[in-house]
């Protein structure tokens, strides 16, 4: 009788302990966007080119940092960034923008980041442009 009960003991804390959070330390998709500078590989607006001279992404382009203390460099840009809704969306925040850039995560790997958002057309407010900004790690 006894052995059972130190055997019912033992496999409810068995039970217990393996229902503990076995992750601990940043996520891997944290790791993937802090480990390398990217570098910007095509800047998009309604799918043209937009990093050229006195176009809308030209400050975009460059290199991009996310430090893994949620500061960085994004192109000419300095702030910080921070994950949204589970790791999905990444907010982009600096004191030279006008306001939080929320983009879609498209595809985070090792190699590869890829973001995507909208933005109001000013020319045409029934309508929003269509941003993608591809970086590839250095």
């Amino acid at each position: 009788m006894k052995n059972t009960a130190y055997l019912t003991f033992f496999f409810v804390f068995l039970f217990a302990f393996s229902q503990c959070d076995k992750e601990s330390g940043p996520s891997e998709r944290f790791k993937l966007l802090t480990t390398p500078t990217w570098e910007s590989d095509s800047l998009l607006v309604d799918g043209v080119d937009a990093s050229g001279p006195g176009e809308l992404l030209e400050n975009f382009k460059g290199d991009a940092k996310f430090n893994t203390d949620g500061t960085g460099y994004f192109g000419i840009y300095e702030g910080t960034w921070r994950f949204a809704m589970n790791e999905t969306e990444l907010v982009i925040e600096s004191t030279s923008l006008n306001f939080p850039l929320s983009t879609r995560i498209a595809e985070l790997s090792i190699t590869s980041l890829k973001i995507t958002t909208s933005y109001p057309n000013v020319a045409n407010p029934e309508e929003d442009i269509q941003i993608r900004m591809t970086f590839n790690a250095k």
